[in-house]
């Protein structure tokens, strides 16, 4: 066990809560019984306890141990650019990707604000349901500036489409500006989505930009609400 040893028993109690052999509301061992279990000092078993409070796994309670969290919902990094693919891969879960359209349209005003594009340039636009564990709980409505992307399919929309446009268009994904709000649930949410009843939908907007500053993509990321938490990583930075 040799990475950093708390972060190796970190990885090994977040597996275990994650597969569900620790079970939501129950204790955890208790440091001693971690220490024999590891074999190692509580002063690691520590480390690795306080990292999973940290990350929201785990409650620790004054006198009573560390009691596991409910994790049902979905890790959703806020900071990365991730692609659907990549996230689906991490969490070992079924999905599938459902395109529910792909089109090549001229901007309308919202368009042309948001991906600083003109009449003059024509857009992909792509709308796919995301799917995991059987519940579409997630729409993804891309516009690329067809300038960058020339051409698109189906097949492509189904599988990655950053994998076709860094390993076929040799282009490189480099930063995005984000905005995090709350929206009430649209009659399109309610068609591509099963909301299960929530009437509001957490949005994520992304601006992506290649390394050369030039935006080509625009995203609005509708999320079911109970499915899903956003994380980051945040250091405060000491002068």
């Amino acid at each position: 066990m040799r990475e950093n040893k708390y972060l190796t028993i970190y990885n090994d109690l977040l597996l275990k809560i994650r597969q569900g052999i620790l079970k939501a509301n129950e204790k955890l061992p208790s440091e001693n019984e971690l220490v024999q279990q590891y074999q190692t000092s509580r002063e690691t078993i520590r480390k690795a306890l306080n990292l999973l409070s940290e990350h929201g796994y785990i409650q620790k309670i004054k006198g009573k141990g560390s009691i596991v969290l409910d994790v049902s919902k979905y890790d959703f990094p806020v900071s990365g650019l991730v692609s659907f693919k990549e996230l689906a891969q991490k969490m070992k879960k079924p999905s599938k990707t459902i395109v529910c359209e792909l089109d090549l349209v001229k901007p309308d005003e919202y368009l042309k604000k948001h991906l600083h594009v003109t009449n003059k340039d024509e857009v992909w636009k792509v709308i796919r349901a995301r799917e995991i564990e059987g519940e579409k709980i997630i729409l993804d409505k891309d516009f690329f500036n067809k300038k960058f992307v020339p051409s698109l399919t189906r097949e492509i929309c189904e599988d990655s489409i950053y994998e076709y446009i860094e390993n076929e268009l040799k282009l490189k994904i480099s930063f995005a500006k984000k905005e995090i709000f709350v929206d009430k649930a649209t009659d399109e949410d309610d068609q591509y989505l099963d909301l299960e009843g929530y009437n509001h939908i957490v949005v994520v907007k992304n601006f992506v930009y290649l390394d050369d500053a030039s935006l080509f993509q625009y995203t609005e990321s509708r999320h079911r609400l109970d499915k899903f938490r956003f994380v980051d990583f945040a250091r405060r930075s000491h002068q």
